[in-house]
């Protein structure tokens, strides 16, 4: 459950005070993970509210043309939101400018959504911080949502998504903390677990020092406050726009688990990124029934093949990203 969004970007990495022309896709964090999973096999659904107009069905025709069922979509209200990105390299830093207030899915009632029909024989439920950020009335659905998912016996995950443009630590913490009684797999970086729900990991991600051990205490104290049955959380090593490293570390309550690292470069498009090891692990707990070892290679390695596919979406298959967890980074030509 979330927006998705309409993404205009200048081509061929220009600046937007360069270009005289935006290419158009549409994505965003849990549409992402939605179509992550329809990727591998899973019947996702997608819970939004869209206007009517063109442009409202251009994005559920973009859902289901890579396999998001989307019955659950409401149609109404007057503007699908936008966003614009320019991407980044080398030294100079991808930059977002948001043009998403009072979009069809900022401004839904209740009413519009049966949440108990939505979670009726469901396996899992998904969402990110994004959502109850982007207005007040977002935020209540998300709490009727989970609510609706705890009924029903739903695992729910959350990725904590802070977004500094979207409100403050003080006012996430304030609505996330409540939300969190609803949720089984915590997701986030060391910046979305401070930021969101004021645990900071000791760990200087902007020198390019990401040791797991940082987590540590944070994951079991994070584990404990809220009764998680899974943290987990990506390392990006960020020594510049084109050049990541990339892990991750999972917590069950018990033991801690690192995956392997991944070191990408050149990178494509590291949008979507987080929203690709979401859906990934996803896939790889229902997949592997809890190891949760397999499962977080698996994740990582799906993000890590997000970083060489343009747009938000990660057009990667289960079949690829296992190779690519069971070694294979070779990028030789398959014929």
């Amino acid at each position: 459950m979330g927006e998705i969004m309409l993404r205009l970007s200048p081509p061929d990495m220009k600046r937007f005070i360069q270009t005289e022309q935006l290419d158009a896709v549409y994505g965003g964090g849990e549409a992402n993970v939605a179509v992550s999973l329809a990727h591998y096999g899973h019947q996702a659904y997608f819970v939004t509210k869209l206007p009517k107009h063109e442009i409202g069905q251009c994005a559920v025709n973009h859902l289901r043309r890579y396999g998001v069922n989307t019955d659950f979509i409401a149609r109404g209200g007057d503007r699908v939101g936008i966003y614009y990105l320019e991407p980044g390299a080398c030294m100079r830093p991808s930059k977002v400018i948001y043009d998403r207030a009072h979009s069809a899915i900022a401004e839904a009632l209740p009413q519009d959504f049966d949440f108990d029909a939505i979670m009726k024989d469901a396996d899992w439920f998904h969402w990110s911080g994004i959502t109850p950020a982007i207005s007040d009335r977002a935020a209540e659905l998300v709490k009727l949502a989970c609510q609706a998912a705890v009924r029903h016996g739903v695992t729910v995950s959350v990725d904590l998504n802070f977004r500094k443009k979207l409100w403050t630590s003080e006012k996430a913490q304030s609505v996330m903390k409540p939300l969190m009684q609803y949720v089984d797999v915590c997701i986030g970086n060391e910046e979305d677990a401070q930021l969101c729900l004021g645990f900071k990991p000791q760990a200087d991600v902007n020198a390019g020092k990401t040791d797991a051990e940082g987590y540590y205490g944070i994951f079991r104290e994070m584990a404990e406050t809220f009764n998680f049955k899974y943290v987990a959380s990506t390392l990006r090593e960020s020594f510049s726009a084109s050049h990541n490293g990339w892990k991750a570390l999972i917590y069950d309550g018990k033991e801690f688990y690192a995956s392997r690292r991944y070191d990408i470069m050149p990178i494509v498009d590291r949008v979507g990124g987080g929203d690709a090891f979401s859906g990934g692990l996803i896939h790889g707990l229902l997949t592997y029934q809890g190891d949760k070892k397999r499962a977080l290679e698996f994740a990582v390695a799906a993000s890590a093949l997000k970083h060489t596919v343009p747009g938000d979406f990660n057009m990667v298959s289960a079949a690829e990203v296992e190779q690519l967890a069971g070694g294979d980074a070779s990028g030789r030509v398959q014929r």
